[in-house]
């Protein structure tokens, strides 16, 4: 991956302080090419508990400023797409009512102002659900208002949420499809 270190545009990738599908989110990191990773005060606390390792060569840029700095690459045309995994009900919630005071949230809300796609994948989908926690698997019941604010941002443009790891992967792979397509020259 550190061959890639310096090619761009690349996957811009934001980490909250969800343990819903965090290691298998940085299990997906590992498998792209050419990521820089925006990692939350909170998401830094989890990769701790989870005891998960940032993958070798990504560029990482941790909440360290009160005005998150790093966002501000999204303005160079530096990122192709922004994926936000897993993100927590806080997250959701303020991205849907715009609310932009985190790394991962003015990630979010630069993305969109510079017409970069992002893929959510939101962590309250379900009424009921099983989740992994640090010492094994405990069910969650996600509030109304949760649910309510997944529902809210499937109607943001250029946004896609998804709501199972299958879903996100199937999602960066139509992502990387059609960035090749975008890519390829056209035939005349």
């Amino acid at each position: 991956m550190s061959a890639n270190k310096g090619l761009y545009p690349r996957w811009a990738w934001a980490l909250t302080g969800s343990g819903h599908f965090f290691t298998e989110s940085i299990a997906l990191i590992k498998s792209l090419d050419a990521v820089d990773l925006f990692v939350s005060k909170a998401a830094d606390e989890v990769l701790r508990m989870y005891k998960q390792d940032l993958p070798e060569g990504t560029r990482i840029f941790k909440e360290t400023t009160a005005s998150s700095a790093p966002v501000g690459r999204f303005y160079e045309g530096l990122y192709h797409t922004l994926v936000v995994s897993p993100a927590s009900s806080n997250t959701v919630a303020k991205a849907v009512f715009g609310i932009s005071d985190t790394l991962v949230t003015n990630c979010f809300a630069q993305a969109g102002k510079c017409r970069v796609h992002a893929i959510v994948f939101a962590c309250d989908t379900a009424p009921e659900m099983i989740t992994m926690a640090p010492k094994g698997p405990v069910p969650v019941y996600p509030r109304r208002i949760d649910l309510e604010n997944t529902a809210k941002l499937k109607e943001f443009d250029d946004t896609t949420v998804v709501e199972s790891i299958e879903d996100l992967e199937a999602a960066i792979a139509a992502r990387q499809r059609h960035l090749a397509e975008k890519a390829a020259p056209l035939d005349g």
